[in-house]
């Protein structure tokens, strides 16, 4: 990680000093922090509408949607922030093994071990976000029709920056699975990156015919 975040959480940085620092020259962090972050704006939209929707007569049906969903945006970007400085750290990790010695048979091996581990780190930590973006597309597909039809368009983005997310997360799992040297691995990667993206897409899909059609839900099952 950059010198500037290697103490410090990217919930601890202005929006304003995590962009510079994003735009400096170091390589954390990078796109799979800014993909967690664009996630962690996503799931605060979810709190907020929620937030918005809840104690109002008109969306008395759906308290306790509403009430899931607030609580679950807090918790969803707060763990994204936290999805944030594990990938930055993650590839910080690949970097410095990148930078090992590699004058002798010895250390050239120590060195490819290394690499392979540390890129099972840089690939696995995105993944976790890919992952939590799925329950934030869900949650906004949950408000979608149930929440303050003033915010309708706030569900949609939350849910958008939920696929984005997930799909620039996903191209930093791919892109370190040839450096793990381990195809079956890698495969096993590729599988569940694939299936969880298609699951997001789908549920993003749903969302923003819901809220497109302007048509309200029934509440959900209790």
């Amino acid at each position: 990680m950059e010198q500037a975040s290697a103490t410090v959480s990217f919930a601890d940085l202005t929006i304003a000093q995590f962009v510079e620092h994003l735009s400096s020259a170091e390589p954390v962090p990078g796109g799979g922090a800014a993909a967690a972050v664009a996630a962690a704006l996503g799931a605060a939209l979810v709190s907020m509408v929620a937030g918005l929707s809840t104690g109002k007569a008109r969306y008395e049906a759906y308290q306790v949607t509403l009430a899931k969903c607030e609580a679950l945006g807090h918790e969803l970007a707060a763990e994204f922030v936290r999805l944030a400085d594990q990938d930055a750290e993650a590839y910080a990790g690949y970097t410095a093994a990148l930078k090992m010695p590699r004058e002798t048979e010895d250390e050239q091996q120590a060195r490819k071990m290394a690499i392979a581990a540390a890129a099972r780190a840089a690939a696995e930590a995105p993944l976790d976000c890919v992952r939590a973006c799925l329950r934030l597309a869900i949650a906004a597909e949950a408000l979608a029709g149930r929440s303050n039809v003033n915010a309708a368009s706030d569900v949609l983005v939350a849910a958008l920056l939920g696929e984005a997310a997930a799909r620039s997360a996903a191209e930093n799992v791919l892109i370190n699975l040839p450096s793990t040297g381990d195809e079956q691995y890698s495969e096993k990667m590729r599988w569940q990156v694939d299936s969880v993206l298609h699951e997001i897409a789908a549920v993003a899909a749903r969302t923003r015919e819901i809220v497109l059609s302007g048509q309200s839900q029934d509440p959900e099952p209790a």
